[in-house]
């Protein structure tokens, strides 16, 4: 049954959530909790209860997400100083020339993006998309697309990158199953939203790459390639063969210690150390440089591990609340109501509010309420993961920071940041989303 009054709490609280954070914007950390605050009370919690619910919520989130992200920015900074990035650009120019460049800066964005920011590899990478341009001639957009859909992709479906991570934690789902998905649904989103948008945009207008500045962000560090490969994918191995081991082994020594290994905990220290000492100091840096790198990578590490603390007391709210066992009763006999419900929550609070970290926090911790008491396999719940990612991707504009960061890197008007870069994420979002409902039907 239906509880208007519940019902109206929790609508009130995003009004507020985004109230406070377009109007008044008061940080989103902040803001989160305030909202949380205010659908307690609005719902008839007692005002003890409601912070209870905010200590079980923060603390039961940050356990796992704090470590993982707060790894996986010291190993992203590690790689991004040592020239990781543009060795790997290099080498698949070099391996699949310039007439396929398009598709070497697709499979560069997709690679890179697992260890890197997005915002911080599109920075390292945009000289080398101006060089494609000038050397060729053609549009820019013929590089840039397929560069931006390969790095928005892996870092909305693909641990350890903080967003999936954060949300596979709020709904329970397993890290090495949303890595899996995150390949098989990311791959074909991103030829449509790459390369064959970029075929269709560049035909339509040409761009020339701006002057570039004597001063801009390069790096002299050249490591070799086989080491940069190797230590991205043992993290991403090592967790999927410990999600593999959990259906297939019986329980003995070997599953035992391939669940060690393979946990993201230890699967990304191992990937440290090897960062540190090949990346690093193999590569030229001091360990007091390495030090001051890795200490400068948790400042915006600490920032997505608090908001994502804000989003899981948001979901606790809403389970004590009763909220979310009324939302799963209403949707309890429709398999695709969830993902549907998922989808379009992060839509929204993406289109509403710009970042797609908040959006996609948010919006797992309203689907974490509805699929509580819900039998949803461990699949369906990974595939989960990537629903709200696609629906956080969408229709990015102006009030999305990477709008404005598209727009000066590119030389873009308003207009044209628009019709590429907002066309292109909505593509991702919309075409991952429809692969992820294919998929929940036959897992």
């Amino acid at each position: 049954m239906i509880d208007i009054q519940l019902i109206l709490a929790v609508v009130a609280g995003i009004g507020i959530l985004l109230f406070l954070i377009l109007y008044f914007k008061i940080q989103a950390f902040l803001a989160l909790l305030m909202a949380s605050i205010a659908v307690g009370l609005m719902a008839g919690m007692e005002p003890t209860t409601i912070m209870n619910s905010i200590k079980t919520g923060m603390g039961n989130t940050l356990g796992f997400v704090a470590t993982v992200v707060g790894l996986g920015a010291i190993f992203g900074a590690i790689l991004e100083q040592s020239g990781a990035a543009g060795a790997l650009a290099n080498f698949f120019l070099n391996k699949m020339g310039e007439e396929k460049a398009p598709w070497a800066m697709t499979i560069t964005g997709f690679v890179v993006a697992i260890p890197v920011f997005f915002d911080v590899a599109f920075i390292i990478l945009v000289p080398l998309i101006y060089s494609l341009q000038r050397r060729s001639g053609k549009s820019l957009y013929l590089f840039a697309i397929p560069l931006l859909a390969g790095l928005a992709a892996t870092h909305s479906f693909i641990p350890p990158t903080p967003g999936p991570v954060a949300v596979a934690d709020i709904l329970g789902a397993d890290l090495g199953l949303v890595i899996m998905f995150g390949f098989i649904i990311g791959i074909p989103a991103v030829i449509i939203s790459g390369p064959l948008l970029a075929k269709r945009l560049a035909a339509q207008t040409f761009i020339a790459a701006p002057p570039i500045e004597n001063n801009e962000n390069s790096t002299s560090n050249n490591p070799k390639l086989a080491p940069v490969l190797i230590i991205i994918a043992i993290p991403i191995l090592l967790i999927v063969l410990n999600t593999i081991s959990k259906t297939w082994l019986e329980s003995g020594a070997l599953k035992s210690w391939l669940e060690f290994f393979g946990h993201p905990f230890s699967a990304l220290i191992i990937a440290n150390l090897l960062a540190w000492y090949f990346m690093g100091i193999k590569n030229g840096f001091t360990k007091e440089a390495l030090s001051e790198m890795s200490t400068k990578s948790l400042a915006p590490a600490g920032i997505i591990i608090l908001l994502t603390g804000a989003g899981g007391v948001f979901k606790q709210i809403l389970m004590d609340t009763g909220t979310g066992q009324m939302l799963a009763d209403a949707f309890a006999d429709n398999l695709s109501s969830p993902f549907i419900f998922a989808f379009v929550m992060a839509a929204l609070m993406r289109i509403v509010q710009g970042s797609a970290t908040v959006a996609m926090i948010t919006s797992a911790g309203m689907t974490a309420a509805l699929i509580a008491s819900s039998n949803l396999s461990s699949p369906q719940l990974a595939l989960l993961v990537i629903a709200i990612a696609s629906g956080a991707t969408v229709l990015s504009h102006v009030n999305d920071s990477g709008f404005w960061l598209i727009n000066r890197y590119l030389g873009l008007s308003v207009k044209q940041t628009f019709r590429s870069w907002t066309v292109m994420t909505t593509l991702l979002g919309i075409s991952s989303f429809i692969f992820t409902l294919i998929l929940a039907y036959f897992v």
